[in-house]
């Protein structure tokens, strides 16, 4: 086996870290299976109510997208914070699969920009509650359709990556 380049030696100090070693090699269901259920979870809890919301406003309902994204908003962030950290414990046990991979930092790209929209959703609304309003706007139709494609993207690119690495394993890699 030849010399890593420094950022292979990086990520395979990372895979070969307690975390990555435990989470990828451990029997246990917490281990890789239960990361990447919570995983799953978080998933859930973030684009499923989120795309929720879209359709009621694509539904013309913004009374009833209004009420629910005062409702599940904080639980959409939990979503969020779920699956931040389980993403995290999958990238150690696998880093060098996700950091060498296009596909890894386009569904993060695509998260980024889902969110900033997410935003922009809840600021139309709360403009429209603000105002008494009973229509959706076409702004917020418009941004409920992007929000629509942005989560398709983001959840194709994430089931993307089981397939189009290079690299499994930095220090398997030469």
């Amino acid at each position: 086996m030849g010399e890593l380049s420094p950022l292979m030696a990086v990520l395979a100090s990372v895979e070969q870290s307690s975390l990555g070693v435990w989470v990828r090699e451990s029997p246990s269901l917490l281990g890789f299976p239960g990361i990447l259920y919570l995983h799953t979870l978080g998933l859930a809890m973030l684009a499923g109510l989120n795309v929720g919301i879209n359709v009621c406003l694509l539904g013309g309902r913004p009374g009833l997208a209004s009420a629910t994204m005062t409702t599940v908003y904080r639980i959409m962030w939990l979503g969020f914070g779920i699956n931040a950290l389980s993403g995290v414990a999958l990238l150690a046990a696998y880093p060098a699969k996700a950091l060498t991979n296009w596909v890894f930092f386009v569904k993060l790209l695509l998260i980024v920009i889902a969110m900033w929209v997410l935003e922009r959703i809840k600021g139309e609304l709360k403009a429209a509650s603000a105002s008494g309003t009973t229509v959706v706007s076409s702004r917020a139709q418009q941004l409920a359709v992007v929000s629509l494609f942005l989560w398709a993207g983001t959840i194709l690119a994430g089931r993307l990556l089981a397939y189009t690495h290079s690299i499994l394993l930095a220090s398997e890699a030469f």
